[in-house]
């Protein structure tokens, strides 16, 4: 079972990056362009969101699961342990954080370039996190 879950964990960070960057390229664009907010991109926006919840909800099951996780947690000297048990799984809260602001924030906004505004900086800020604390190493 935690095999499964690793690659499922790994496979599903391949979809979750590319609808993120899709959404951050998609707000910095209406931004830019100033045109209207459609359902279009709060469809974008939302699957984005979905998906990083889902990643998130499975890479805590991973944690507690993983050898590299929990279990790993007291070696802090150890850089790739460090990575896997503290940096990447808090960043990556942190980083789901911000995206889940972005989404509630823009709920609350009626014109389109601050919603296209808000998606930009939250989904944006989530993404740099998220690439900044990758474990490339086990990743590839």
């Amino acid at each position: 079972m935690y095999e499964f879950i690793q690659k499922f964990h790994s496979g599903w960070a391949y979809l979750a990056l590319l609808l993120l960057v899709v959404a951050v390229a998609n707000s910095i664009l209406g931004f830019f362009s100033k045109r209207e907010f459609t359902s279009k991109d709060k469809k974008i926006a939302l699957f984005a969101l979905i998906v990083t919840h889902v990643q998130l909800t499975v890479g805590l099951v991973l944690y507690f699961l993983s050898p590299l996780g929990l279990s790993a947690f007291g070696d802090m000297k150890n850089a790739a342990l460090r990575l896997t048990s503290l940096e990447h799984p808090l960043t990556n809260i942190i980083a789901i954080v911000l995206i889940t602001i972005g989404w509630s924030k823009h709920k609350k906004i009626v014109e389109s370039t601050p919603k296209f505004k808000a998606f930009t900086i939250f989904y944006g800020l989530g993404l740099l996190l998220i690439l900044s604390r990758i474990p490339w190493s086990l990743w590839f």
